[in-house]
């Protein structure tokens, strides 16, 4: 065998050891690692990627935990785009909280119609007259799909699995599957915020920045525990 692929063989298994050690199963890597701002990561305001947060907003890493920012109505995106991977993550919001995954998000527009946004909220977050469907609730793909079951647990730590693979995408919350869908049929136009039409599932990106979001209000902060993710592509 050559030297450098001794070296190499070496390499990935002390990076496997590592990640074991570390707690992490093989192929996934942690998200947040030290306390503070996280690295690698910009924060954007909630209805525009292409707009910087105002000045002195952060999100921070504190004993492991990820805490939305305040003032609330911000974005927290990744540098790094991804393709096909699969991210887990802990969450859990206040009485009214209001939070969201973003998925293969471009960094312009607003990730939950112009990439795909994976819904958090506590119900109690929306006003008591107001009329809302199932696809605004936890675990839709925000306006284009509801999920299978309202598996939601207010208060409580609740748990996110998410895999996107090409047009398939499959989430499990606390353990069941609630959405396990082709985007490629996915051809409905979804409404903005605006009532314009923004593009229906089929036409969002298959590559783009992963993020969290801070919309809660009361005062409270979505928190974030155990995020790690696997590249697949």
């Amino acid at each position: 065998m050559k030297r450098h692929s001794v070296l190499s063989l070496f390499l990935t298994l002390a990076s496997t050891t590592f990640l074991a050690i570390a707690g992490e199963p093989s192929g996934f890597l942690p998200l947040f690692t030290g306390d503070g701002p996280p690295a690698g990561w910009l924060v954007r305001k909630w209805d525009n990627l292409k707009d910087p947060a105002d000045a002195g907003v952060v999100w921070k890493v504190q004993d492991g935990i990820l805490h939305g920012s305040e003032p609330r109505g911000t974005w927290l995106v990744s540098e790094k785009e991804y393709g096909d991977f699969i991210l887990e993550f802990d969450w859990k919001l206040g009485e009214r909280g209001n939070s969201g995954t973003a998925l293969r998000a471009p960094l312009f527009g607003d990730p939950a119609f112009d990439g795909m946004e994976l819904q958090m909220v506590d119900p109690r977050y929306y006003p008591s007259n107001m009329t809302v469907t199932a696809a605004e609730l936890t675990g839709s793909l925000y306006k284009g799909l509801a999920p299978k079951r309202q598996l939601f647990k207010p208060l409580e730590w609740n748990h996110y699995r998410i895999e996107c693979r090409g047009a398939k995408v499959k989430v499990e919350l606390n353990g069941e599957n609630i959405i396990d869908v082709d985007l490629a049929v996915q051809d409905q136009p979804t409404k903005r915020h605006d009532g314009t039409d923004a593009p229906p599932l089929k036409d969002r990106p298959r590559k783009g920045h992963i993020g969290f979001q801070e919309l809660s209000r009361g005062g409270g902060h979505v928190e974030i525990r155990n995020a790690r993710i696997q590249v697949l592509d």
